[in-house]
């Protein structure tokens, strides 16, 4: 386990652009939005000044990023897929074959349509659930 004290010091030390680029690379890397938790608690903390309003409708906020087709240009698919998920050459091209294969599962909305355009642009069929 980390020594957290250290790494607090460290963290205490960055400059503002290096927590922001910080947080950034965190968000990319799990596929979440820092910002997500404030939206939310601003709406929930609006409801109640709107005397008594109706509760509103949850966002889904993860998603599965599924291949339905590699497409006529596999090779160029298994780069990204290897690109997007730290796989092997032998399983990204499995999963490239694999109808329905998941490639991205749970991620944040901008993770999951970042990944389904570079998995389109090289020429792939995929579907975000």
């Amino acid at each position: 386990m980390a020594d957290l004290e250290k790494l607090v010091e460290q963290l205490s030390a960055l400059s503002v652009l290096e927590a922001a680029e910080l947080v950034k690379k965190l968000e990319e890397k799990w596929g979440v939005s820092a910002a997500a938790p404030v939206a939310v608690a601003a709406v929930a903390g609006a409801a109640p000044a709107a005397g008594g309003a109706a509760e509103p409708v949850e966002e889904k906020t993860e998603f599965d990023v599924i291949i339905k087709d590699a497409g006529p240009k596999k090779i160029e698919v298994i780069k990204v897929i290897r690109q997007l998920v730290n796989l092997s050459l032998t399983e990204a091209k499995t999963l490239a074959e694999t109808p329905d294969g998941k490639v991205l599962s749970a991620v944040g909305k901008d993770a999951a349509m970042d990944a389904k355009k570079k998995l389109e642009e090289a020429g792939a069929v995929v579907e975000v659930k």
